[in-house]
């Protein structure tokens, strides 16, 4: 994710509903496929935003990663910790509260961080740094059953979004297989497990920081609780109310740019919970090889695209991999300074050029 700050209001806003995708229509005819066709054109072009339905997945499949998650978090905290993300130069397992950063400041949840289950990859003499992203998760011994249920939901998510997306290229008038060449061959999807214990004891209400997500497409499952907002375009940020069987669905910053600001990559954050309730959310992160390069996507509106959002602070880089190892060093810094400070100093962007379209 890229980082913005924002300050959180004393009150919570009301809502505006996100528009409602099926995805599923795909299947039931031209005319129905013409008709999501219209629907994911406007929600991506418009909000950036959209609740998917009709994706497939069970509610089965739901409880079970469910159930796997909640005891993770109820294990003693000594054996998360065991799995401390620090310990990780990969960037995977447990961060308690407080420790991953949005904009500088700290996020009031903890996680487990997984990816694909992969050897460990040491960058050679001459090879980009990102590659320390490439290795195996943390598991914990005490409960096999969170490795069977997170690396399935993964595999199962990677299909949805991966039709998701061609049906929205399509939806735009490109190619569907535009993009099949930078998920070809060892793509780099990112699972969060997380949980929001309530409020912070300073009074503090990010649970998560606002900010866009820099990569393809985010697919989310949250619970009944709520508290994700995003800002639309009246400046504020609205509620998201939880959909039952729903997966919240937003773009990232890597469609905004390949597509000239034609598809809106949105600002969003999580207020905390109100006192000591929880909140659990599972976050899947639809993302390209390391070294894919996003090119620019060859689409008939890109003649009145308005450009996309620049944030001189934090350019993206067309290499995907600089730009998810530049959000590591700076959400995980003591991972950070533990096994990557000498890219803290010298920046791991260096020596890539910025992705523009």
């Amino acid at each position: 994710m890229s980082h913005t700050v924002s300050s959180f209001p004393a009150s919570r806003p009301g809502h505006r509903r996100l528009p409602v995708v099926d995805l599923s229509a795909a299947d039931r005819g031209p005319a129905e496929r013409a008709a999501l066709h219209d629907r994911l054109h406007a929600a991506a072009h418009d909000v950036g935003f959209f609740q998917l339905t009709g994706h497939g997945v069970t509610g089965a499949e739901t409880a079970a990663l469910d159930r796997a998650m909640r005891a993770f978090f109820a294990l003693p905290e000594a054996d998360r910790l065991a799995l401390d993300n620090v310990r990780s130069p990969h960037f995977r397992g447990y961060t308690r509260t407080g420790d991953e950063r949005t904009g500088g400041s700290r996020d009031w949840r903890d996680q487990l961080d997984i990816g694909a289950e992969r050897p460990a990859r040491v960058p050679g003499p001459g090879e980009p740094p990102y590659w320390w992203l490439q290795g195996p998760n943390q598991w914990p011994a005490a409960l096999p059953e969170l490795r069977t249920a997170a690396l399935g939901w993964i595999d199962r998510l990677s299909a949805v979004a991966d039709r998701l997306l061609h049906e929205l290229l399509a939806a735009i008038g490109a190619d569907p297989a535009f993009y099949d060449d930078a998920f070809r061959g060892g793509a780099h999807p990112h699972l969060k497990l997380v949980r929001y214990p309530g409020s912070a004891g300073d009074g503090s209400a990010q649970g998560v920081g606002a900010h866009k997500d820099y990569g393809f497409l985010t697919l989310l499952l949250q619970d009944a609780v709520g508290g994700l907002q995003v800002e639309r375009e009246d400046g504020r940020f609205h509620d998201v109310p939880p959909m039952p069987g729903a997966f919240v669905v937003n773009l990232g910053e890597l469609l905004e740019v390949a597509t000239d600001g034609y598809l809106k990559a949105t600002r969003h954050r999580v207020v905390s919970p109100p006192g000591a309730r929880e909140r659990f959310s599972v976050p899947y992160f639809h993302n390209p090889r390391l070294d894919a390069r996003i090119a620019p996507l060859d689409f008939p509106y890109a003649r009145i695209a308005p450009g996309a959002t620049a944030d001189p602070a934090n350019p993206l880089f067309a290499e995907y991999g600089r730009n998810e190892l530049k959000g590591k060093l700076r959400a995980h810094p003591q991972a950070a300074a533990r096994h990557h400070a000498d890219l803290v100093v010298r920046g791991a962007q260096a020596p890539a050029e910025a992705m523009s379209a």
